[in-house]
């Protein structure tokens, strides 16, 4: 089987920071153990030698990624690697894809994988836009692009179950029906993010969590980075924060400034370090295996953060607000609603070392 495999890469400077080629660079090696000849289209080659690989320009926008599919590219690549499976991992262009397969004249399946919703759904039942995706009101237009995808792919992938009843729901409330097409399947795991429980080094009275998420408004930092003064002034903590970006380019500066904005807030606390792994996966590592457990970010619209499951893979604990796929995925000990709430799980993984080693510190 032939599968082109389209991957958008929103930060080629910092590859490493982006889900999307991490999700490649672990899925296309495993599809051509199976006998699948892969080639990935990207800004950058994803997977090892066996995998095909046909450069693209990195849209400079996250907006130019999911509205400017380029037509013209697309119909000349599908000519040119002749695939009969396409893996959209941007939903938004699935239509573009389908007009490409036609002018093409290839009836190749498209198969969608969800690695980000533009949207969430409130305790209420109200669908909410994901405010990364709305300035100058562009929101609905992306959510319309995105159900339009859903209903241009064969198959839907996304990785919870809480992903797949938000996804089903905002398809019934545009008209698409996504019927059999619909599949569960988590995100992969890292295998250089694992470690023997045996060498989890436990807290003696006092712990060290790390925050490893993009450090943007809209996953809930303003909201993490008032917890973090109550974590390292209310219990025996002191936090790592991850610097995930570096050095952005001055068209995204432009469009979001928030990370930077962010870091140095955080960076002014006593008790909290600013760290980055330079992209490099073993300092990465690293930086995991010194902490004794993990913070998930205040996203509403997260269906799957890997940096959660990197943590767990490292057999650290993670505290998470109840809220979305952390209520699903997280064990009940570690969920708070409250600051004061999140205080007390700290301070018990720091004083309690039976708690912090135990089995809830894996995923469900």
């Amino acid at each position: 089987m032939r599968l082109l495999y389209l991957l958008n890469i929103s930060n080629p400077g910092r590859l490493s920071a982006d889900s999307g080629f991490t999700f490649a660079d672990l899925l296309t090696p495993a599809l051509a153990d199976a006998g699948v000849d892969v080639t990935v289209a990207a800004p950058a080659p994803a997977g090892d030698a066996r995998v095909g690989f046909a450069p693209t320009l990195s849209p400079s926008t996250k907006y130019r990624a999911r509205l400017d599919p380029g037509l013209d590219e697309l119909v000349a690549l599908v000519r040119r690697t002749r695939p009969e499976v396409v893996v959209a991992n941007q939903i938004e262009t699935a239509p573009a894809i389908r007009a490409a397969l036609l002018e093409a004249g290839t009836d190749a399946r498209i198969a969608g994988y969800c690695h980000y919703l533009p949207f969430s759904f409130t305790d209420d039942g109200d669908l909410a836009l994901d405010p990364s995706l709305d300035d100058g009101s562009l929101g609905r237009s992306v959510l319309l692009s995105f159900t339009a995808g859903l209903a241009a792919c064969d198959r839907v992938l996304v990785h919870s179950s809480t992903a797949a009843s938000w996804t089903t729901a905002a398809a019934d409330r545009m008209g698409v029906d996504l019927a059999e097409k619909l599949h569960v399947v988590p995100a992969p795991r890292d295998e250089r993010l694992v470690r023997d429980p045996a060498d989890t080094v436990p807290s003696d009275g006092h712990a060290a969590g790390i925050y490893n998420h993009r450090l943007y408004a809209h996953y809930g930092t303003a909201r993490f980075t008032q917890l973090a003064r109550h974590l390292v002034t209310e219990a025996p903590v002191r936090l790592t924060v991850m610097d995930l970006f570096g050095t952005r380019s001055p068209e995204r500066l432009r469009l979001d400034p928030s990370p930077e904005q962010h870091r140095d807030e955080l960076a002014a606390l006593d008790g909290v370090t600013i760290a980055s792994d330079r992209g490099d996966r073993v300092r990465y590592r690293n930086l995991l295996a010194g902490a004794h457990f993990g913070i998930a970010p205040f996203r509403p619209g997260c269906p799957w953060p890997m940096s959660v499951v990197d943590c767990q893979g490292m057999g650290l604990p993670v505290i998470a607000p109840r809220t979305g796929w952390p209520a699903e995925h997280i064990d009940d000990d570690l969920l708070f609603d409250t600051d004061d709430e999140a205080v007390q799980i700290a301070r018990r993984l720091a004083t309690d070392a039976e708690f912090g080693l135990g089995e809830h510190r894996y995923s469900h």
